[in-house]
């Protein structure tokens, strides 16, 4: 890597909008010459009674679905956390082997092969539900099967119709939602921030921060519906959110710069 591909961010306020990664992020963005303002947009809550989740080991272990979609790491742990408070380990890996398993990434991946499985499908970058479908249609034939998809926080509804449209059928599985983060004050001040002009940079991972931040902002009423009067740098997690969000109005701008492969 070179200084220059190293310094593409020098002169810049990058505002970023991750949780879980925040120290990391800010050491990229450091690394990268720009200057990090942190300001968590979302937190993770496990689902306190997961009925669906608990109902799936049985559905699995009678044939019921021939394909599991893992969408991401942490959704997969939280799963086996949940199957873990009715069944032993053995009969959740057990069960898991009998159907096709699909990761989303390489997270997804991990977390299969910290319980000794290994998924027949892996889904490239980006990693969208685009990805997913791409994936499946150049792997296996899906008509007529029933898959179950663990959702990572909200509800994937293209993904879902783009299933059923090739003839599966689909029940998806909530193993823990996203929500706002307890302490809002430093959403704000970045918020306020990117409305005086004192931002460069607004950097999203994922399409729940853009939810987020601009759900504050509409609570505030300081901030019309897609008006970030900041460039966006866009990631491979945010392309299509952040850009029909942005597109929607001239005030912001989309730079597309590149940046390394770096996983949240």
């Amino acid at each position: 890597m070179t200084a220059d591909t190293r310094e593409n961010l020098r002169g810049f306020k990058v505002v970023s909008f991750e949780s879980r990664r925040a120290k990391e992020m800010a050491e990229l963005i450091r690394r990268y010459g720009g200057e990090p303002l942190v300001a968590p947009s979302m937190r993770e809550i496990p689902l306190s009674e997961n009925r669906a989740a608990l109902e799936f080991l049985p559905e699995i272990e009678a044939g019921k679905f021939a394909m599991v979609i893992f969408m991401t790491g942490v959704g997969t742990r939280t799963l086996n956390q949940a199957l873990l408070t009715r069944y032993s380990q053995e009969r959740i890996v057990a069960a898991l082997g009998k159907a096709q398993l699909v990761a989303r990434g390489p997270k997804p991946v991990a977390a299969l092969k910290e319980l000794g499985l290994t998924p027949s499908v892996t889904v490239p970058e980006p990693n969208t539900w685009r990805e997913v479908l791409s994936a499946l249609d150049a792997a296996t034939t899906i008509r007529g099967q029933q898959i179950a998809v663990q959702e990572y926080g909200i509800p994937n509804p293209e993904l879902v119709s783009g299933l059923e449209q090739r003839g599966a059928s689909v029940k998806t599985i909530a193993v823990y939602r996203w929500a706002l983060p307890e302490d809002l004050a430093p959403l704000r001040d970045a918020i306020q921030q990117i409305l005086r002009g004192a931002v460069d940079v607004a950097l999203f991972t994922n399409g729940a921060q853009v939810e987020h931040v601009f759900r504050v902002a509409a609570e505030e009423r300081r901030m019309k519906s897609c008006g970030l009067p900041a460039r966006t740098w866009r990631s491979a997690r945010s392309v299509r959110f952040a850009r029909e969000c942005c597109n929607n109005t001239g005030s912001s701008r989309i730079l597309s710069r590149s940046i390394p492969r770096w996983d949240l």
